[in-house]
This record gives C-alpha cells, structure tokens and sequence, in this order.
C-alpha cells in the first residue's frame, strides 16, 4: 500500500484541479474533502456555514481527515483551513506526504474573481480579507513539509512537482515463469534501491555493473543508496558502447566478481543502457549457474524494452545478439529523472521503440505522440507514456516468455534492423536501425496489400517528428538480404517478418518473396 499524497493551502491555488491530475496519473483515488462533505451533508459549503456556523463546519472536516488518514493510495485536496489545526495536520501528516500550494494575492484574487461559493470571502473588500487570511495562517502552512509555489504555472508544471516530490512509484507487475517481478517507474527512484533491495531478499554481496559514460552522471546515488541500506556495494565498470557487447567483456566481469568475493547468495545490478543490462544480465545467468539480476535502465530505449522481458545476450562478428539466454530479473527499476542527462541521439533512438510499441499493441499511444506533447523530463506526459509503452511489453511477454509465438511481434522491424547493424559494424544505433527497419516493414505490407497507403505514410511523418531516419543506410540490397540470412529469428532457411495490418494489428509471417523485400 502507497502512502497517500496530502494537498493543501490557501482557497484559489488549484488544490482540487492539482490533486485531481496528480490522481489521473498515478491511477489512484481522488478526494477532495470540501465535495465530500457537501454530498454527504446534503448543502452546500456556504450553507452550513450560513446555518450552522465555522466551528461545525470544522468538527465535520477533523471527522474526516480521521477516517481518510485510516486509508492508503489516495490523493486528498484538502479544504484550505484543514490543515491548520495542528491535530488534523498530524493526523494527515502520518498518512502520507503533506503538501502546500502557495500563490500570491494578486493571482488569487484574479483566479477567485467570480467565485460565489467561498463564504470566508463573501465580504466588501476581498483584496483586503485575502490578505488578513493568508497573514493568519502563514504560520500554520510554514508547517507542511513541501511548499510549491503556483502563480505563473499551469496545472501539469505543478503536479508533476507533486509527484515527484512524493517519489510516487507506479508499479507494474511482471508475471514470468520463474514468478512475478515488479517494475518500479519511479521519479527519483535510484535513491530508493538500496531500500528496495533490502525488501526484496537481503543478498550477502551486491555487484554494480555499469559504464565509464553512466557511473559518473549517476553512480553516485545508487552507491549511497546501496551503503545507506547496509550494503557495500562491487563496482564493475565495463567500456561503454555496442562494440565490447562480447563474450571477452563478459569474462572481464567474470574475473571481477571472482576478485570482488560476489557468491551464489549475492546479487548483480545492471545499471545502464541497454548494452549494460544485456552483458550484466548474461553475467549475471551463467556465473556460478545463475544470480539474481536487477535491472537499473538509465537510457530510453532500455527502459521500454531491454530492461523487460528476460533477454540477455552478447553480440558475435556474424550476428547481434547471437549469445545468449532467458534470465528474468528480481525486478525493474526505472528511474526516469535520469533521462535529463541522455544525449538527444539517444533519446531519439528510444523514440523509435515506443512508436514500435504503440504499433503492434497500443493505437492510443502512437496517437498521443503524434499529438507531440512535452516530453523532455521532467515531465508528468513522458511518464504516462513510459508506463503505456513498458505494458505493451510486459502484456507481450506475459503471454509468451520464450518467444515461440506472440512475442515475435515485438521483432517488427528488427530483421531489417539487425542486418543494418551488422553491416555498418554496430556503429548505426539500434533504435535508428529499428526506425527505418519498420518503415521497410510498412512498404512491404502496403506492397502486398496488407495494409492502407496512409499507415506508413503517419508512421514515417511520425518518425520524422522525432528526428529517426526513415531511409536506408548507404548499402545494396543483397547485402543486406544476406546479413538478414544470418538472423537468429529464422526457422530453416526462411526469414520471420513482422507486418503491420494496422495500428494495433501486426502479423508475423514467412510469406514474403524475396523480390519484394528488396524492392522495399
């Protein structure tokens, strides 16, 4: 259970409209006490103050806040003259975070210029009992732990401050056929690991394994997290790039971990992109037969899709991800604050995944970002859409593990992609590579009839919008058709391609001739 989230101050900062969006987004309940009152009292605020009087009208909101601090997993708009009875704040205070939205007079009295129904206020001269208001219980709201200041700010500017003061965590479940994990997608969630870790099991060694790129940005905070909690963290830090994704990096690590005294009781952190998590995690499967693995993504791509699903593998000179095997995680940490310091190649690269995803299961996303809300972080829209794009795969991978059905799906693109890589040697990032693997994918299924003109006509302007490439590398056609020979995915001799029906509907199938595949 989620400790409840506590909002409140003066009448005319947003109290109700914040908490209302705040819930929305973390997919809790909302209650706004001064409604709440109103529909079980049968009147309205202003009548049973002009009938029954201030200090009844009290009595009913220290009522409750008593019966609401009982519950969990709430967002509660506070009426503003709630919290100013040191009871009801300590009351509420030990239910969960308190916060206070402050504004000036000048914005409040512009908010509440036509308001009617705010009895404190129903006098001459508003500018003035505004201000006599706010002078009493200044002391009072200097008492809540966050102040957030909202004059000049739109509603979603301050919930997303809400949320991540809070450091409220969505979690989504995993269920895997060695049981069920949890991804935590969490603003500020790196400073939570050590916590999460000791919740989980206690392991007698813990191995961080990240890059030279990462470690400095944000190792910091995940080691004192990991040492707040009682761990003493093996830092293993491996070259940063798709290049050393390869068995005698993996044997680096092996040697570190044999140094660092990590046993069958301890476990390994993949803290890092995608290249990170795919060598920790195949570290991780196969020292001493097996560890418990946590996934700590920092890069887009990895957080949507790498991170989640049970694949680990290294690269070979002939084929991407040629090594490797199903290792599920103990669970997910995602950590979108870290996405401030991504370079925007890399985020872009992300882009393509997620477009991916609201392809083959989720037409509401790929619509929301052809809509192009903000979404650098912070960002309450970026998380909507992480948590929207990481369901499309764990709803994928639910229903097949191992990848001998459904799953196949989540490769649209990809056969084109892989081939990319392996023919620019690693060098064209994965998500570019995807990008324009599944505009190729769309051209064919437009060729063959599967699908109508306009569907890779969006994808492609979509994928532009986001700064992907949407033509081919500089290759020839039979280069690229015998780099996709070698493609794990293949069953015999014959390639494996996914394609899109429509957004939502995508088909796998070996009934693609060859002719047309090149002419794609």
């Amino acid at each position: 259970m989620a400790a409840n989230i506590v909002i409140t101050g003066f009448m005319g900062t947003g109290k109700s409209s914040v908490g209302r969006l705040v819930a929305e987004r973390l997919g809790r309940r909302f209650v706004d006490m001064d409604l709440l009152i109103e529909e079980r009292d049968g009147r309205s605020i202003a009548e049973i103050f002009a009938t029954e009087g201030e200090p009844y009208f009290r009595a009913l909101e220290r009522d409750l806040c008593r019966e609401l601090a009982a519950q969990s997993d709430l967002v509660i708009a506070t009426g503003g003259g709630a919290l100013i009875d040191p009871v009801n704040r300590e009351v509420m205070g030990r239910s969960g975070v308190l916060f206070c939205l402050r504004c000036s007079p000048d914005e409040i009295l512009r908010r509440l210029a036509l308001a009617e129904d705010r009895p404190l206020l129903d006098v001459e001269d508003r500018r003035q009992r505004i201000e006599a208001l706010l002078a009493q219980r200044r002391e009072a709201y200097a008492q809540i732990p966050y102040q957030i200041e909202t004059t000049g700010r739109t509603i979603e500017q301050v919930a997303e401050e809400v949320i991540r003061l809070a450091g409220a965590t969505r979690r989504i479940a995993v269920w895997a056929p060695t049981g069920r994990y949890n991804i935590h997608l969490s603003w500020g969630g790196l400073a939570r690991i050590g916590e999460l870790l000791d919740d989980w099991g206690q392991p007698s060694r813990v191995a961080v394994v990240s890059n030279s790129t990462v470690w400095p940005l944000h190792g910091p905070t995940v080691e004192s997290s990991l040492r707040a909690a009682g761990f003493d963290p093996l830092i293993c830090l491996v070259p940063d790039g798709e290049a050393y994704k390869r068995l005698d990096t993996v044997c680096q690590l092996y040697d570190q971990f044999i140094d660092g005294g990590l046993d069958r009781s301890g476990v390994v952190i993949a803290f890092g992109g995608g290249v990170v998590g795919d060598m920790a995690g195949f570290a991780a499967a196969t020292y001493m037969r097996g560890l418990p693995l946590v996934q700590v993504p920092t890069t887009l791509l990895a957080m949507i899709d790498s991170s989640v699903g049970g694949k680990v593998a290294v690269d070979h000179p002939r084929g991407k991800n040629l090594i490797g095997a199903f290792k599920q995680p103990a669970f997910v940490v995602v950590d979108p604050a870290v996405l401030d310091t991504l370079p925007d190649e890399e985020m872009c690269a992300g882009w393509a995944e997620i477009i991916k995803h609201g392809i083959i299961g989720d037409p509401a996303l790929f619509e929301r970002l052809e809509a192009k809300p903000e979404l650098r972080p912070p960002s309450l829209a970026l998380t909507d859409i992480l948590a929207a794009a990481i369901q499309v795969k764990v709803d994928v991978v639910e229903d097949d593990p191992y990848e001998r059905g459904r799953r196949r799906v989540l490769n649209l693109g990809h056969t084109f992609a892989h081939a990319f890589e392996v023919l620019s040697d690693y060098r064209l990032r994965h998500g570019h590579a995807v990008a324009v693997g599944m505009v190729v994918a769309a051209r064919a299924a437009e060729a063959m009839g599967l699908c109508r003109p306009e569907l890779p006509e969006r994808l492609e302007a979509l994928l532009r919008a986001f700064g992907l490439p949407t033509r081919v590398p500089d290759f020839q056609p039979e280069a690229i058709w015998r780099a996709m020979a070698l493609d794990k995915k293949k069953r015999g001799s014959r390639l494996r391609f996914v394609l899109p029906r429509a957004l939502g509907d995508v088909i796998v199938t070996e009934e693609v001739a060859r002719e047309l595949v090149l002419a794609a």
